[in-house]
């Protein structure tokens, strides 16, 4: 949904200008769509957070009770979800690791490996063997698989079937996994395979890739407890009444497990957790018209929430008109200022860009958004700022303030 719940609008609504801008999360709509989430997979379906798409403690803690585990892909996550969610099962993943990472991660007793390259393995092998003395280390086998051309054609983002730097070369992988199982390795424990190809799928797109990745996985002639299908379920920008289809997703799972009997699935969602229950509040500055088209400039802008910037794409909002104008200066409107100019009024006036502050034309939230008769002091409320917006922003370009933070425990809406 585009509009805010109605405890985001009242919690944006009462901050003070100074207080903006802000991120409002919604953590009782949060709880309530993962547990939707939870609700459409089968049993044998294992859900691991990606904390990537937003590792706010409250964000994690609130993930809890419907999650399995927390996948992180960095020694600085490592820590930090350990900190945020003890004593949760951990997944660690990505490319890059590098050894005091490895050994911190030996150390958390993490709960799996995803081995990235023959290289880490052979680093893996050794450093279990000296960090970890006893025990067998628990290890999930990436592989970039090639997909059939053409099916991975909806995805936003691919990291997979085709030449990237995630994961092994189906031969690497397969004699990686005959050196795990033949015992090659006795510190570590072959656990399954990983395959994360794409993200943006829609449910049937992710059901291939799951049937694919399965299929390879069981044609190996070696005995896998699990196999991981990776996440990137769509979140669509464009269209955000338009959800993945949690419901069809789970039926199609849960025909894969019961061909599969014995094998676990496990699935790595983040930005379709919480997204949608994010919201980045702002307040408009100054409302100008230049050379036929109408711009507002809002306080921010995309050091804070990158995402639009980053996918090229305009970020759904919300338009709050807010009457209190406490400066003795007049507000500033499109209107006035094309009257000023002497500007007639002309087809598609009435709708904006959102601009922020940043000295770069690149700085532009959202265009073409119906907002009539906007001012300086009304607020604007970007939906879909759950995942991937503040922490994978540019935080200290121009050296703006940070926006605040804001958990809300109870909603009157839901998403």
């Amino acid at each position: 949904m585009t509009d805010p719940t109605p405890a985001v609008r009242d919690r944006v609504l009462s901050l003070s200008s100074a207080e903006l801008p802000a991120y409002v999360y919604d953590l009782a709509a949060l709880r309530a769509h993962a547990a939707a989430v939870r609700a459409a997979l089968p049993e044998r379906v294992e859900v691991y957070y990606a904390a990537k798409a937003n590792p706010e403690p409250e964000i994690l803690g609130a993930l809890g009770p419907y999650v399995d585990g927390y996948e992180v892909s960095s020694g600085g996550e490592l820590a930090h979800v350990a900190k945020a969610v003890p004593g949760r099962p951990l997944a660690f993943g990505g490319p890059g690791k590098t050894p005091d990472e490895v050994r911190a991660a030996l150390e958390l007793g993490v709960d799996r490996f995803h081995v990235e390259s023959g290289y880490e393995l052979r680093m893996l092998a050794e450093l279990a063997r000296t960090c970890a003395p006893g025990r067998r280390v628990a290890v999930l086998v990436r592989v970039n698989l090639p997909v059939a051309d053409g099916s991975l054609a909806g995805s936003s983002l691919a990291m997979g079937g085709r030449p990237t730097p995630f994961g092994l070369d189906p031969v690497q992988a397969v004699e990686a996994v005959r050196a795990l199982a033949d015992g090659t390795y006795p510190h570590l424990e072959l656990r399954g395979i990983h395959a994360h190809l794409a993200s943006g799928l829609q449910a049937a797109e992710q059901l291939a890739v799951a049937e694919s990745v399965v299929s390879w996985a069981t044609g190996l002639g070696v005995p896998l407890a699990e196999v991981n299908v990776g996440g990137g379920m769509t979140v669509d920008y464009t269209a955000p009444d338009r959800r993945f289809d949690w419901a069809a997703y789970g039926n199609g799972l849960a025909r894969l497990t019961q061909a599969h009997p014995g094998l676990t699935l496990r699935i790595e969602p983040g930005r379709a957790l919480t997204a949608y229950c994010g919201w980045y509040a702002t307040e408009v500055l100054d409302v100008k018209h230049s050379h036929g088209e109408e711009f507002a400039v809002v306080r921010g802008g995309t050091h804070h929430l990158r995402t639009p910037a980053t996918k090229g794409h305009d970020q759904p909002c919300t338009v709050l008109k807010v009457d209190a104008w406490p400066h003795p200066w007049p507000r500033s409107s499109a209107e006035d200022d094309r009257r000023e100019m002497g500007v007639p009024p002309a087809e598609g006036w009435g709708k904006v860009t959102v601009a922020g502050q940043l000295c770069t034309p690149k700085d532009v939230l959202a265009r073409q958004v119906p907002a009539p008769g906007l001012r300086a002091g009304d607020r604007v409320v970007f939906s879909l700022a759950g995942a991937y917006a503040w922490n994978i922003s540019h935080h200290e370009f121009l050296m703006h303030p940070r926006p605040g933070f804001h958990f809300l425990h109870h909603s009157t809406g839901g998403l």
